[in-house]
């Protein structure tokens, strides 16, 4: 892994705990609403579309038969915003849903529940691509397929 994906995999999870931060700020000021409101807008959904973005790609983006070369790039980062925005939204709403159902609402507990769910999709690694259907699928070694002998392995220092 490489320093930039280690920043693009944690950054919305900084932005969790930065918005947790910003709770210490005075309570109508603007620093504090907008690190909260971007967190909740973008951050749990960011976490999770990452996860999934290499089986998003996986499949070429559908558009009109004349188009540039870069549509299909486009096409894809629009959808990865879009689906951050409203996966986050989903996931804002699902958490709410939660602490209002058991009597245990506040604004501090969503913000931190959304904050260690963010953190934990950060950890998660990415799900696998499937091939686009197709695709020619990869040889696999069945029983039937018969294998080389292989040559026995002896000790370090023996003679063969």
């Amino acid at each position: 892994m490489t320093p930039r994906d280690l920043v693009i995999r944690t950054l919305p999870a900084f932005g969790g705990w930065l918005a947790v931060a910003a709770l210490a700020l005075p309570g109508g000021s603007p620093p504090r609403g907008a690190a909260v409101a971007l967190f909740l807008a973008a951050g749990p959904g960011a976490a999770l579309v990452r996860i999934c973005a290499p089986a998003l790609g996986s499949r070429p983006a559908e558009g009109p038969a004349d188009r540039d070369a870069a549509f299909d790039r486009h096409s894809d980062l629009l959808e990865q915003a879009m689906l951050a925005v409203l996966l986050s939204v989903c996931a804002v709403v699902l958490v709410s849903t939660v602490f209002i159902a058991t009597h245990a609402f506040s604004g501090e507990r969503v913000l931190l529940s959304l904050t260690l769910l963010t953190t934990l999709a950060a950890c998660c690694p990415s799900l696998r691509a499937t091939p686009a259907p197709g695709t020619p699928p990869k040889t696999r070694r069945t029983s039937r397929t018969p294998r080389t002998p292989r040559t026995p392995r002896t000790r370090k220092g023996s003679a063969p």
